[in-house]
């Protein structure tokens, strides 16, 4: 076994953070504010529980799923992160990380690489679009990425621009020139392993956002492309019904947590829901994805898609996730932690940790299939669920 295999997200975490710049590592540790949606997202999985079987377990278990209409091997998907400088190779890695295992992408607007490069090595690949430019700018974001051969769209919609965090938000600089170099000469010093494998590759971290590029322009700068974002005039019930009538292909819709967004979603013609909080990025306070996913599963899951997004970390945590709704879930973190270990082959690391503790749950619980996991096969405490924008019973 190579010396590189880790055996948990958590060893791989500790291998990112030893061996990337610390403004890089705290990039990708993010949240928001205090810091307790994002304590809460990983915490709420620890309070539920399994009640495993002895005998007449399942020789065989399938793990394989679908999401809007894409088989996918395992109930796992990449989540759309943003600009990164954790490896030269980036999302073109993890989209090849992904199609060895099976399973499908989300390719952020404001990744490093482009959707062109990503569709190329992984097809199934969704393109995450976010509320930003004209209509006309956005529509031509949508039309590209479907003439690169996305799979689909996803519409992430779960942010606030909320600033702050309490233990301090990382220096990100605008571009790397040579002053902003020797700034951050120090960090990368201090991470030889990390610094070497950039100049193996004959380029330095790229900070801008080719995905949001328009005709015949160069690609703006990660702060560029989020000054467009947040002068965007903020998307109406209405405007999402207009992207739906201009684009026919499988359209999520990330960033639900209540009930009744979920159904006006349904209502506007969403094929597939990612109950998500943007991994406590977005409005600290809100509770974890995995306590609303419940309700708005009883809601709409008998009509269109439901994903999970946040704090998976372990195959258990899936498990937990797919019995109380949802088809799939979508990891963010895990699968930089695993990127800055060992690059595509630690990526493909932490998706085979999850596939071997999603096994392991199915066999413990007796069930033969990932779709046949229902709430009855979990222990879930009084209190635990957040029925967010439902109607108190009278």
């Amino acid at each position: 076994m190579s010396k590189n295999w880790f055996e948990t997200v958590a060893e791989a975490q500790r291998r990112a953070k030893k061996s990337l710049p610390p403004s890089v590592y705290m990039a990708l540790v993010a949240g928001s504010e205090r810091g307790k949606t994002l304590e809460d997202n990983i915490d709420a999985y620890s309070e539920l529980g399994f009640a495993p079987h002895v005998a007449n377990l399942a020789p065989q278990r399938d793990l394989s799923t679908t999401v809007m209409g894409l088989h996918l091997d395992l109930p796992v998907m990449i989540s759309p992160t943003g600009v990164q400088a954790v490896h030269p190779d980036g999302e073109v890695a993890i989209g090849r990380a992904a199609a060895a295992r099976g399973t499908a992408m989300g390719l952020s607007s404001f990744a490093s690489k482009s959707v062109e490069e990503v569709v190329a090595v992984n097809p199934k690949t969704f393109f995450q679009l976010y509320w930003s430019g004209s209509k006309e700018v956005i529509l031509a974001r949508v039309e590209r990425a479907r003439a690169a051969g996305a799979a689909g769209i996803i519409v992430t919609l779960d942010w606030s621009f909320s600033q702050g965090r309490d233990w301090g938000s990382p220096s990100i600089p605008e571009k790397l020139d040579l002053k902003t170099m020797v700034k951050f000469s120090p960090e990368a010093l201090r991470r030889p392993a990390w610094a070497l494998r950039w100049l193996r590759s004959g380029a330095l971290p790229d900070l801008t956002t080719p995905n949001m590029a328009l005709p015949g322009q160069p690609p703006p700068t990660f702060f560029g492309a989020y000054g467009e974002w947040m002068q965007t005039p903020l998307p109406t019930w209405e405007d999402l019904a207009w992207l739906r009538s201009h684009y026919d292909g499988p359209l999520m819709l990330k960033g639900v947590m209540r009930v009744d967004d979920a159904l006006r979603a349904v209502d506007v013609g969403f094929d597939a829901l990612s109950v998500s909080n943007h991994g406590g990025n977005n409005l600290d306070g809100t509770p974890a994805s995995v306590r609303a996913l419940p309700a708005v599963a009883e809601a709409v899951g008998h009509q269109v898609d439901v994903l999970l997004d946040g704090g998976i970390r372990r195959g258990s945590d899936v498990v937990k996730a797919v019995a109380l709704g949802a088809k799939c879930v979508m990891i963010g973190r895990a699968y930089l932690w695993g990127l800055a270990a060992n690059g595509q082959a630690g990526v493909e690391n932490v998706l085979d940790i999850l596939r071997s503790g999603i096994d392991s749950g199915l066999l413990g619980i007796g069930k033969s299939a990932v779709r046949d996991l229902t709430p009855d096969d979990l222990l879930v405490p009084e209190g635990f669920e957040r029925r967010l924008g439902t109607v108190p019973a009278r």
